[in-house]
C-alpha cells in the first residue's frame, strides 16, 4: 500500500458563543481536515486546530505545510512506515499541530487497513474515559450554573477552571463559589494559560488553600525559569506543563529542570506517536499526566478518547473532552455522546471519525 495524496481542507464552524481564556479568545473553529489517501482506496482522517496565540500555527500555514512541504515527500511511501514519514516532517521545525494531525491520520489509516480500532492498536486498556469540562471566563455565579448543568445533564464530576485574570480576586472568588456550590466531592483544577506571574500564582494558591484544588496548569510563562521553579517547589499541588511541553524533548526539559511536575498530553499537537513517547517518559519518571483539549471538534475529541482510553496512565484522570459542545455543528456523521460522565471509544476500524460529506462541503472555505 502506498500514499497517493494528502488533502488539507480548511473549514469554519461558528461556536455557540465566544470562548475566552488568558492567552486568547475564539468565536469560530477555523480548522483543517487532513485526509491521507492510498492506492488501496483507504483514507485516514484527522483534524487540525490552529492556535496562533499558543503555537504560532494558522489555518493557512497548516494547509500549506501539509500540502506543499510534507505531501510531496511522503507520497509513494507505505503509510505503515511512520518513522519514514516522521523523518520527513522532522526536517521542518515547529509546526507541531500539522505534524500531529498527519500522524493521527496515519494511525487512522492503519486501523482501517487492519480492520482494528486504533485504541486497541495503541494499548486497549479500557473502552471509555471520564469527562472533564472546561469552564471559561465568566462571572462566578454563571460558572457555577454551567457546572451544575453539566453535572445534571451529562454526569460530569470534574471541572477545569480557566483562570489567569486580573485582578486575581476574580479567579479567587470563582474558586470559592464553585467549591461551595458543587460540594467537596467534585474535582476542580485550574489552568492559567500563562496569564499570571509565578508570584501571582502563589498568591492565588494561598487564598484558595483548603478548597481541594487538584492541579495548577501553566500558571506563568515557562521562560520565567527561576520563579517558575520556585513555584513548583512550593506549590501544594502538581504544576502541569501544557503549552510549554508540545514535544517529548520539551517535556524532558521542563520536568528535569523543575519547571513542572505533571504533563498535559494533547494528541492535536503530538499525534499518537509522540504522545506515546511523552507518556513513556512520564510513566518512567512517575509523573502524572492529563489528557488535554485544544478546543477540539468531535473529530479531534475522538482522537483524544482513542489515545486516553488505550493506556492505564492516561485514563486515571478525567480527560478534557467536552469542548465540542460549544460548537454550533460538527463534521461527524454520528455525533459523540456523553453518558454518565463518560465518552466511549468507537469499536470500528480506525479512530471512528466518519465525515459527513455534505457538511464538509457546506463549511469548507476553499471553494
Amino acid at each position: 500500500m502506498k500514499i497517493t495524496g494528502i488533502e488539507a481542507i480548511p473549514y469554519a464552524i461558528p461556536y455557540n458563543h465566544p470562548l475566552k481564556f488568558a492567552s486568547g479568545a475564539v468565536d469560530t473553529a477555523d480548522h483543517v481536515l487532513v485526509r491521507i489517501h492510498t492506492d488501496d482506496g483507504i483514507t485516514g482522517v484527522a483534524d487540525a486546530p490552529p492556535r496562533p496565540y499558543t503555537y504560532g500555527e494558522t489555518q493557512v500555514s497548516i494547509k500549506n505545510i501539509v500540502e506543499e512541504v510534507f505531501a510531496p515527500q511522503v507520497i509513494g511511501l507505505d503509510p505503515f512506515d511512520r518513522e519514514k514519514v516522521h523523518a520527513v516532517m522532522r526536517r521542518t521545525i515547529n509546526n507541531q499541530v500539522a505534524k500531529g494531525t498527519v500522524d493521527v491520520a496515519l494511525w487512522d489509516l492503519a486501523g482501517r487497513a487492519l480492520g482494528r480500532p486504533v485504541h486497541q492498536l495503541l494499548g486497549g486498556w479500557t473502552d471509555s474515559m471520564r469527562v472533564s469540562h472546561m469552564l471559561g471566563f465568566k462571572p462566578a455565579q454563571e460558572l457555577l450554573d454551567e457546572a451544575l448543568r453539566f453535572g445534571e445533564e451529562y454526569g460530569v464530576t470534574t471541572f477545569k477552571l480557566k483562570v489567569g485574570r486580573r485582578p486575581l480576586s476574580l479567579d479567587i472568588e470563582a474558586c470559592h463559589v464553585l467549591r461551595e456550590g458543587l460540594g467537596p466531592d467534585v474535582e476542580l483544577y485550574l489552568d492559567a494559560n500563562r496569564g499570571w506571574t509565578a508570584n501571582e500564582a502563589m498568591q492565588v494558591l494561598r487564598q484558595t488553600d483548603g478548597l481541594r484544588l487538584t492541579l495548577l496548569e501553566e500558571p506563568c510563562d515557562a521562560k520565567e525559569a527561576m520563579s517558575r521553579r520556585r513555584l513548583v517547589e512550593k506549590s501544594p499541588i502538581p504544576v502541569v506543563g501544557d503549552e510549554s511541553v508540545p514535544t517529548a524533548g520539551d517535556a524532558s526539559r521542563e520536568l528535569l529542570s523543575g519547571g513542572c511536575n505533571a504533563i498535559c498530553i494533547k494528541t492535536a499537537r503530538s499525534g499518537f506517536t509522540e504522545a506515546t513517547e511523552i507518556l513513556g517518559l512520564c510513566t518512567g519518571l512517575g509523573v502524572d499526566v492529563t489528557m488535554g483539549n485544544q478546543i477540539d471538534t468531535q473529530v479531534g475529541s475522538l482522537a483524544t478518547v482513542t489515545f486516553g482510553a488505550a493506556h492505564e496512565a492516561t485514563s486515571r484522570r478525567a480527560g478534557e473532552l467536552s469542548n465540542f459542545l460549544d460548537m454550533s455543528d460538527d463534521l461527524l456523521t454520528e455525533p459523540i455522546a456523553i453518558a454518565d460522565g463518560r465518552i466511549s471509544v468507537r469499536n470500528v476500524p480506525g479512530v471512528g471519525a466518519e465525515i459527513d460529506g455534505e457538511k464538509l462541503s457546506r463549511y469548507r472555505t476553499d471553494r
